[in-house]
């Protein structure tokens, strides 16, 4: 299931950086692809897409600096809905 959430995020951003293939553990904002309004975005691709909705305690930079830390937020997201 993991792999397939990486997979998602990794074709939403593709749609804005074409000419890059992101690993992983690239981090997004240290690379300048990434500012806080495109982070808005990404929120409501995340909601939308994996129908889960983030917190405010969700909405810190840490979730959102590489592909597998928003996957790991997903994942505890999805997690907690199932309980």
């Amino acid at each position: 299931m993991e792999a397939q959430h990486k997979e998602k995020i990794r074709t939403f951003l593709a749609k804005f950086f074409k000419q890059v293939q992101l690993r992983d553990d690239d981090e997004l904002f240290a690379l300048g692809f990434v500012d806080s309004l495109f982070v808005m975005q990404l929120v409501t691709f995340l909601e939308t897409e994996f129908e889960i909705m983030l917190d405010n305690e969700d909405l810190e930079f840490a979730h959102f600096r590489t592909i597998q830390s928003m996957s790991d937020l997903i994942g505890r997201k999805l997690a907690t809905n199932k309980l």
